[in-house]
């Protein structure tokens, strides 16, 4: 398999500035040259859009903040992963701040639709980006993206593409969620998500939660795809993100949830966002990002 990865240098949808050169943090710390040594041939496109500065551009409605670029640079990269997805090659994107789930999401669901599949996705992430312009407290995109994709809040969101749901709620599963709205929490029961949170991985142990994930997708979707944000890893291991939240997941978790999830034969797409070089440590976030790729890819230790 070809993997397609698209650089998507977006951070209008967070207020944290940084997480637009993430993509060329990641591109430097060797994600091609890890990928070729794995065996695939990579195809690394240009960003499919060029932003402007956010001081040059008004935010707008102030629950859904920089709205209309975010949904004409999403739709662009919805048309080229699935343009991707449907050639048989696995869209990798780097982010940019979560909002980029948008475009994602949207391209490969367009995509496994018109084969007849269906769509499954695992979140992994301390939050749920699940709020609507009805619940969110701070108008921030990124924290919208996932229920817009699940057919909740503004049509601008939610038609982005294709005027479909992208993804069946149900079909959704998270990992690593520590950090939840009010709003955004009823709205996730009631949409019927799954999710595993730190409490979830304490009281169990994390060996019963990935074997919780894959009993979730197996006959369940035809694919799975991976939205990773680097702030679901705890800060002593990803000092490079936007919202650093103490008590996440450690490195080896998330790499063995990676390693999981390529056993399991079902993703087919993936994206890894929130890696903000200018919060960074000598790039190690972006080095582990790298790391955390190659897993879901089928590198293993031995």
């Amino acid at each position: 398999m070809d993997v397609h990865i698209f650089e998507m240098p977006l951070d209008f949808g967070a207020s944290r500035h940084g997480s637009d050169m993430g993509p060329s943090a990641i591109r430097l710390a060797g994600l091609r040259e890890k990928l070729e040594s794995l065996g695939y041939r990579v195809r690394q496109s240009a960003s499919p859009v060029r932003t402007l500065p956010q001081e040059t551009l008004d935010p707008g409605n102030p629950k859904a903040k920089y709205l209309a670029p975010i949904v004409r640079w999403c739709d662009a990269l919805a048309r080229e992963v699935q343009k991707a997805a449907s050639s048989g090659e696995f869209p990798l994107v780097l982010g940019g701040d979560h909002s980029v789930a948008l475009g994602t999401i949207a391209g490969v669901s367009a995509s496994v639709a018109d084969a007849g599949g269906r769509l499954g996705v695992l979140y992994v992430d301390a939050h749920g980006d699940f709020n609507t312009d009805e619940t969110t407290p701070s108008g921030n995109i990124h924290g919208q993206c996932l229920a817009a994709s699940c057919g909740l809040g503004l049509p601008a969101l939610t038609n982005l593409h294709r005027p479909v749901r992208k993804v069946d709620p149900r079909d959704v599963c998270f990992v690593g969620l520590r950090d939840l709205d009010k709003g955004e929490r009823a709205l996730m029961k009631e949409a019927g998500v799954t999710a595993f949170t730190m409490s979830d991985i304490d009281r169990a142990g994390f060996p019963e939660i990935l074997k919780s994930v894959r009993r979730f997708f197996a006959d369940r979707v035809d694919c799975v795809h991976v939205s990773f944000d680097m702030d679901v890893l705890d800060p002593m291991f990803a000092p490079g993100t936007g919202i650093p939240l103490a008590a996440g997941l450690s490195n080896r978790e998330a790499l063995l949830l990676m390693e999981d999830m390529a056993e399991t034969g079902l993703v087919h797409s993936a994206e890894i966002v929130e890696v903000n070089p200018v919060l960074d440590v000598r790039n190690q976030t972006a080095i582990l990002a790298v790391a955390l790729v190659a897993r879901l890819l089928g590198e293993k230790i031995y």
